[in-house]
């Protein structure tokens, strides 16, 4: 082998679980993401790819974001491999990690958005990007006179999308491979902007008599804010459980992000979530949430006021303190409709259809649209695209130029 090499261990076929190598012919090395796949069992573990050497030396694991899909098999990289984030998605998966009870070793080494930062031979610069998750990179990686931009997932309709449209303005020169995921082609999902989101649930809130309950990812900060920002123009409070007060409260210092204290705000804190934390050792912040909080049976009373957060984890709860669904009710699903048919979504269903409550969904994807995905990778123009996490590369290419298929563990020489 002579030169650089790039071999995408996981995600040439697939959505997520992605894991990639650039290596030089001198033996240095870096990770791009080490993702746990989507359709892995929970109890699933050893699921590195097999194409991996964990034995060899790594100079860094670099981590786009703070989604499973792309950090979930940390836990299964050596200690002694330094890990390379943002400072808040380092945050945020120490975080997750504690709340399902395990906890990483690894030391992380934050970077910021436009700083170069060498490692080995590699030097990379991270594009701070538009994504449903916060926190969320492009990386841009020069050696031995290569060019390579990893997308990582990103969309150019969230609250960050003047990101996106910058890099597409002025995007870098001569870019050798664009590595590029592909998660909407073939779909048509909503990709509607995340103000059109936010007014929509403006109408709602305001055209419901009762509560409005709504299923939402606590890591999708932006629908957060957006739920929050509603709340705010429709005079409702918007009500979420501890762990998405934590995920708020420890996103503060990166943001003017609403957390617990704020006005229109209110922390649920439900006996099983409460024991769940006591469990884990996380019962101060139990403690600090509670001059913040609400309780339960509050919910059942002035429900004009209520956005209640919904998951199966509070259901039980809420009803052993009345808070049951009823007729004058609403219940939104604000995330993928494919969710509605796991074990999670098929319950939020089922509760809601027995109290006779309405049901709408309001969402959009958390990535790009094919026409974006087509205009970004247009304005990248780069010699080679390599297409990953996407299940829809090898139909319609149309708008798609210099496409290099690969399979999973496949060796390309950059």
């Amino acid at each position: 082998m002579t030169g650089v090499q790039l071999t995408v261990h996981r995600a040439t076929h697939e959505i997520g679980g992605n894991c990639i190598e650039l290596s030089t012919s001198d033996g240095h090395r870096i990770i791009l993401d080490v993702g746990r796949p989507l359709d892995a069992p929970k109890d699933a573990r050893n699921l590195l790819p097999r194409s991996l050497d964990l034995k060899a030396a790594v100079d860094g694991v670099l981590i786009t974001h703070p989604h499973q899909d792309h950090y979930g098999l940390l836990e299964d990289v050596a200690v002694g491999w330094p890990i390379y984030s943002g400072a808040a998605t380092e945050r945020l998966i120490r975080l997750s990690t504690a709340i399902f009870g395990g906890e990483l070793p690894h030391i992380f080494h934050p970077w910021k958005s436009g700083v170069t930062l060498n490692i080995g031979p590699f030097t990379i610069t991270p594009i701070l990007i538009d994504h449903s998750a916060f926190d969320a990179y492009m990386l841009l990686i020069d050696v031995q006179g290569k060019r390579i931009l990893y997308s990582g997932d990103f969309r150019i309709h969230g609250r960050k999308s003047t990101l996106t449209r910058k890099l597409m303005a002025t995007p870098p020169k001569k870019i050798d491979v664009l590595l590029m995921e592909g998660t909407n082609l073939g779909s048509d999902k909503s990709c509607v902007t995340e103000s059109d989101i936010e007014n929509k649930f403006v109408d709602l809130f305001r055209s419901t008599a009762g509560r409005v309950f709504v299923a939402w990812s606590a890591q999708n900060v932006d629908r957060t804010v957006t739920l929050y920002r509603a709340c705010l123009k429709s005079g409702r409070t918007l009500v979420v459980d501890l762990y998405t007060a934590e995920v708020m409260e420890a996103l503060g210092e990166f943001g003017k992000l609403p957390r617990p204290g704020w006005n229109n705000l209110k922390v649920v804190i439900t006996s099983a979530f409460a024991r769940m934390y006591r469990r884990i050792g996380r019962e101060s912040f139990v403690e600090r949430m509670v001059p913040h909080g609400i309780a339960a049976t509050k919910l059942a009373q002035t429900p004009e006021k209520w956005v209640v957060m919904v998951r199966p984890s509070l259901m039980r709860d809420y009803a052993r303190n009345g808070v049951v669904p009823n007729q004058h009710d609403v219940w939104c699903w604000s995330m993928w409709r494919g969710y509605l048919d796991n074990d999670d979504g098929t319950l939020v269903r089922k509760w809601f259809e027995e109290g006779g409550s309405h049901a709408a969904h309001i969402h959009t994807s958390g990535h790009a649209s094919p026409v974006d995905l087509r205009s970004f990778a247009k304005a990248m123009n780069a010699e080679t695209l390599v297409p990953i996490h996407g299940l829809a590369w090898d139909g319609d290419t149309t708008g798609f130029s210099s496409i290099r298929r690969l399979a999973d563990g496949e060796p390309m020489a950059v």
